[in-house]
């Protein structure tokens, strides 16, 4: 009994390490461009992403953190030990990446090492999941690539008045804030809701159904937020256009930060979340809390750095070409959360970066560093296998310690 409690602690910091650790790497991304464009100093994005990124890894960590806890391999179900090997792998690996200002992907370590501990306990390859999560991994570099190099190039057209079309995006994000799931919104089968769909439903707005579950009082609800974001972000433009936007490019951020938030506890609570339920008998809000709370102070401890390192090194961004490149960041990382795909904000966010740096190397300007894209990428296939050998050999390790196995 003595040795269970061990295991189940060490676990349960093994997450709170992942979980710092996730603070510190991932969720600093998202205000780098901010950063970069000089509408936020580095050591105030620390604070806020601590702040933001943990909210929303509580109000929206819940659907990847089942993924990764239950999904990634079949036959077997995740040990307290076979947890703790992966989450030890996964921080460890990251951390290092961290301290020479490279940033590892999280999800692809966390996705490597749960699968090796996985496998390590007997279970059999989730062959289906990996199709569907490859997949779109490898669509998120083109397809941000894609929308950043868009908006980018749109922005910085002169036959787009800035008036016009910063407006119109701050409206196509509140829009999509009226759909985003969260935890604090059940729906009837027990799945996360949205603010329109429970206006909608509570107030029965509209009931007609268009496109299955979704109804045309969902689509005012979003619509009116939409309309209301729109004037928000014109009136801030009305008053200073330069400072207007720069006060858009901070909140885009944080929505982002808070995004990330959600799609990252998941990677350092997942490997916990059957032992939460089955073994502790607690609801999974409480591990999200536990996440949440390791994110804030990883963002708040070493989060600076890696601010800095993704500002300066990825690419030189303005205030445009930062919300072109925040916006396909967002929709990806709010899709991938109604999906509950476990995705690298880092890489999420470098795509976003490159897509929208091509838009000024295009038209003379300052581009992306080849280099430092170059070894991101070769961290990025490493990590995975690496991680998924290490775990495999940790937790084999492990299980063979007298009184530990």
């Amino acid at each position: 009994m003595a040795s269970v409690i061990l295991v189940l602690a060490i676990a349960l910091l093994a997450a709170l390490f992942m979980s710092f650790t996730v603070g510190a790497n991932s969720n600093s991304a998202p205000v780098a461009p901010a950063v970069g464009a000089n509408a936020l100093s580095v050591l105030r994005a620390a604070l806020l992403v601590g702040v933001v990124a943990g909210l929303g890894a509580i109000l929206q960590g819940g659907s990847i953190s089942e993924t990764i806890g239950k999904d990634l391999v079949t036959g077997v179900t995740i040990t307290p030990l076979a947890a703790a090997a992966a989450l030890l792998t996964a921080a460890t690996l990251i951390t290092i990446g961290n301290t020479y200002g490279y940033p590892i992907p999280s999800a692809f370590t966390v996705t490597g090492a749960m699968i090796g501990a996985g496998i390590a306990l007997g279970g059999g390859f989730a062959v289906d999941e990996y199709v569907v999560i490859l997949g779109f991994w490898f669509a998120i570099p083109v397809v941000e690539g894609v929308l950043a190099y868009g908006l980018a190039r749109g922005l910085r057209s002169e036959s787009v008045p800035e008036i016009v079309g910063v407006p119109v995006l701050g409206g196509a994000v509140g829009y999509a804030l009226a759909n985003i799931q969260l935890t604090i919104i059940p729906t009837a089968s027990g799945a996360q809701g949205s603010v329109a769909r429970y206006l909608a439903t509570t107030y029965h707005l509209l009931p007609t159904s268009v496109g299955g579950t979704y109804t045309l009082g969902m689509i005012a609800v979003s619509v009116t937020c939409g309309l209301l974001a729109l004037a928000g972000t014109r009136a801030l433009l009305h008053r200073d256009k330069t400072a207007g936007i720069n006060q858009f490019l901070v909140i885009l951020g944080l929505i982002v930060v808070f995004t990330s938030g959600g799609t990252q506890v998941g990677l350092a609570t997942g490997p916990l979340e059957t032992i939460f339920e089955t073994d502790l008998k607690l609801s999974p809000i409480y591990l999200l809390a536990l996440g949440g709370g390791g994110i804030l102070l990883g963002a708040w401890i070493r989060g600076p750095r890696l601010v800095q390192a993704v500002s300066n090194e990825y690419a030189s961004l303005g205030p445009r070409r930062s919300i072109a490149a925040l916006i396909p960041a967002f929709l990806i990382a709010q899709l991938a959360i109604v999906l509950g795909i476990p995705i690298s904000f880092n890489k999420v966010m470098i795509a976003s970066i490159v897509g929208s740096g091509l838009a000024a190397s295009s038209s003379g300007g300052s581009g992306v560093s080849p280099r430092k894209v170059g070894i991101t990428i070769g961290s990025w296939v490493g990590s995975m296998v690496g991680a998924g050998i290490i775990s495999y050999g940790l937790y084999t390790l492990l299980n063979a310690v007298p009184g530990i196995g």
